[in-house]
């Protein structure tokens, strides 16, 4: 479907890197091989589908999501899951955040994450790269708590707190 030239009746061309080189192509051998036996170094043992009280990431109204700022796994849940469980809110992370594994590869929010649109999405310790904002922005109410008050998130956010997210959130959950 992507040829863009026929040069003879079996060679084309068609491109490649976005666009940006032609590859030619020709015609390959076919070979018809036969089917092998089972070597029995590998079983099928089944499936398991992981079980949570927490809303699904796509479909939640609310979702709290942590960044980089929060330094360690071990922050990430001693902050963020307690407002997101007060919330009743699915948790989600930046990119960074899963990078660093402070988050679960299925929590990512952004353009190679999951595009998400909740009614109200608080970030915390998150910038907000362009693939973040990509993936979040048709959130209808955009909280962010960031402490660089040049941070990109508080060009999308309806409400930006300029504090120390370690300060900011136990304070947020106090008023809860």
């Amino acid at each position: 479907s992507d040829i863009t030239k026929v040069i003879a009746a079996d060679t084309f061309e068609r491109p490649i890197y976005a666009g940006n080189a032609v590859a030619t192509g020709g015609s390959a051998a076919v070979e018809t091989q036969a089917a092998q036996a089972d070597s029995g170094k590998s079983a099928f043992l089944g499936s398991e589908i992981a079980k949570s009280d927490r809303p699904e990431l796509t479909a939640a109204k609310i979702i709290v999501s942590g960044g980089r700022a929060l330094g360690s796994a071990e922050k990430f849940n001693e902050v963020m899951t307690p407002l997101a469980d007060k919330l009743g809110a699915a948790l989600g992370a930046s990119r960074a955040a899963v990078d660093a594994g402070y988050a679960p590869n299925d929590w990512q929010v952004g353009q190679t994450g999951k595009i998400v649109a909740p009614q109200l999405y608080v970030a915390c310790g998150i910038s907000g790269a362009i693939q973040h904002l990509a993936g979040m922005k048709d959130s209808k109410v955009i909280v962010a708590i960031n402490k660089d008050p040049e941070a990109p998130i508080f060009s999308v956010a309806d409400y930006g707190l300029e504090a120390d997210l370690f300060t900011a959130v136990p304070q947020l959950m106090e008023r809860l």
